[in-house]
């Protein structure tokens, strides 16, 4: 994990054990690394002052912000589970079919998370994982979010529908405004497309409904995780607060 974002939400949650942070030693302080240490001491990680060189070599991202830290990797959770009621929250999921850009990944689960999401579902392959650089845009948001990686997201689809829960696909071609999405209160997953060419039309097809964000100046698209932070907020606002 590197950023101290995502550092900080690495110590708070507490659901991966984490080995030792290393903190370069020529870092500016800064009230989020007080933050960080005081809860290092709290979990008992070992904090090393390393040399900045040091640091860079050893970090994955290009801005590691002067610190990483050591941990167990992120444990992927059933795609069942992730459609369960619980604590009287029902799903919301996000389900992401093929977007290949880390930082956009990163932001839209940063987004997922603030919004309410409970889990993201992701495809196995041809798709972005959740590496240091996702961890990093992500802000820690991945220390919150359950993640189910699944085979292929056509069948992932249709499984959460014999579970109960509504799919809507976010396509520009879409007969149903985000903004009058009936279904935004229920079981719900909303799937997000590739980059470019948006979703698959397998995935397409398995959605129950396909839903457009009304484009009202000269440009044909939003940027994926811009369009997925509309449509995240659309469905938030109709749903009861946690």
């Amino acid at each position: 994990m590197e950023g101290r974002q995502a550092v900080r939400e690495l110590l708070i949650a507490g659901t991966r054990r984490v080995k030792d942070i290393w903190l370069a030693e020529d870092v500016e302080p800064a009230p989020i690394l007080d933050d960080i240490l005081e809860l290092a001491a709290e979990g008992r990680v070992a904090v090393k002052r390393v040399s900045r060189t040091q640091l860079e070599h050893a970090a994955r991202s290009d801005a590691p912000q002067g610190i990483l830290a050591h941990a167990q990797p992120l444990q992927d959770v059933d795609l069942d589970r992730l459609a369960e009621t619980r604590n009287g929250r029902r799903p919301f999921l996000i389900a992401i079919d093929g977007i290949t850009d880390p930082g956009n990944l990163g932001a839209l689960l940063r987004t997922a998370e603030c919004a309410g999401a409970t889990g993201v579902v992701l495809p196995r392959h041809r798709a972005a994982h959740v590496t240091p650089t996702v961890a990093k845009a992500a802000a820690g948001a991945v220390e919150h979010l359950p993640m189910a990686l699944v085979g292929g997201m056509p069948s992932a689809l249709a499984r959460l529908k014999e579970l109960g829960v509504w799919t809507v696909g976010l396509d520009g071609a879409g007969d149903t405004s985000v903004f009058d999405l009936e279904v935004a209160t229920e079981p719900l997953a909303l799937v997000l497309g590739a980059e470019g060419k948006g979703l698959s039309r397998l995935v397409r097809e398995r959605c129950d409904v396909l839903a457009a964000i009304p484009l009202r100046g000269a440009l044909g698209s939003l940027n994926v995780s811009a369009a997925a932070a509309v449509a995240c907020y659309e469905v938030a606002k109709r749903r009861p607060p946690a």
